[in-house]
């Protein structure tokens, strides 16, 4: 995946860690694909769900993002995703793509 088509991805998701991670992306931010391997939304939903919770629990402030990535993961089920990183000046971005690399399914 090149950048104009993790950017195209990136403006299909009208989420708000979308939005700061295209900005990230087109000044210029590094990126990495790890197409080396997939993941099961649901088995990345398993994660991050627990992730979320402790956080919550123990009154941890969430990744920017991270509950509606979930509920996002959630929804994708069983589709399988391919993970992304972005890191930029201000933060770094995890984006979940879709296995055909046109869309992201969630951003945090």
């Amino acid at each position: 995946m090149n950048r104009d088509g993790l950017e195209s991805a990136l403006a299909r998701d009208d989420s708000t860690s979308a939005r700061a991670a295209l900005a990230e992306l087109r000044a210029g931010a590094d990126f990495e694909l790890f197409h080396s391997q997939t993941a099961s939304a649901r088995q990345l939903w398993d994660i991050w769900s627990h992730r979320h919770q402790v956080m919550l629990d123990t009154k941890v402030t969430p990744r920017p993002g991270l509950a509606k990535a979930v509920d996002r993961l959630h929804a994708a089920g069983t589709a399988q995703v391919y993970l992304a990183t972005i890191t930029g000046s201000q933060r770094r971005f995890t984006v979940f793509l879709s296995e055909d690399l046109i869309r992201s399914i969630a951003c945090m």
